[in-house]
């Protein structure tokens, strides 16, 4: 796992590391061309890591208060354990819907 010391800050004030640039910590983009929807460079403490997540070909529809809960209980959102752990694609997946 990486540190914050491997991201660079760009003059525009984006953030680079590995190549691939995010807008911030914590902040979702989406990918381009990718075998994933989004992409998150996560920050917890001093380590970073990028997540990679969500089917390209769903639609996220969570404006229907019937798939909401669908997908909230298929995934177990509610649990304490993915309410926490950034690292993991779970999180970000219940974050968004």
């Amino acid at each position: 796992m990486a540190d914050t010391s491997d991201v660079t800050r760009t003059k525009s004030g984006r953030l680079t590391y590995r190549g691939e640039s995010f807008p911030g910590y914590n902040k979702q983009v989406r990918t381009s061309g990718g075998n994933k929807k989004f992409k998150v460079l996560a920050k917890k403490g001093d380590q970073v890591k990028i997540v990679r997540y969500g089917d390209p070909n769903m639609k996220i529809k969570k404006s229907s208060p019937d798939r909401r809960k669908s997908f909230r209980a298929r995934h177990n959102c509610d649990a304490v354990e993915k309410k926490k752990d950034v690292f993991a694609a779970s999180y970000w997946s219940c974050k968004n819907w």
